[in-house]
């Protein structure tokens, strides 16, 4: 159960990143009208996962709640890693 609950945790970061993106959107205009739709439905899609994963390991489904949480977790983590890579490395981008 402590890996469903490691697994939530950075998807709530992931989370939190995409909150931030959308507030600061809509802060300087970039979220607007035209696109207040897809970023509704990508809002929602962050939500119904966090809220699934919680639900399913609140009923004891730990399985399903992990495999329902690694739809923002692996993207999350392949781009944290790739956020990390850059870093590190120092990339000449000419």
């Amino acid at each position: 159960m402590g890996w469903v609950r490691a697994i939530f945790v950075f998807d709530a970061l992931v989370a939190l990143v995409v909150l931030y993106f959308f507030v600061i959107g809509l802060a300087d205009g970039s979220v607007s009208s035209f696109n207040m739709g897809l970023w509704l439905g990508i809002l929602a899609l962050v939500a119904a996962v966090l809220g699934g994963g919680w639900m399913l390991a609140a009923a004891g489904r730990p399985a399903f709640a992990a495999s329902v949480l690694m739809v923002l977790f692996i993207p999350g983590l392949l781009y944290a890693l790739f956020l990390l890579l850059v870093v590190l490395t120092q990339p000449n981008w000419h």
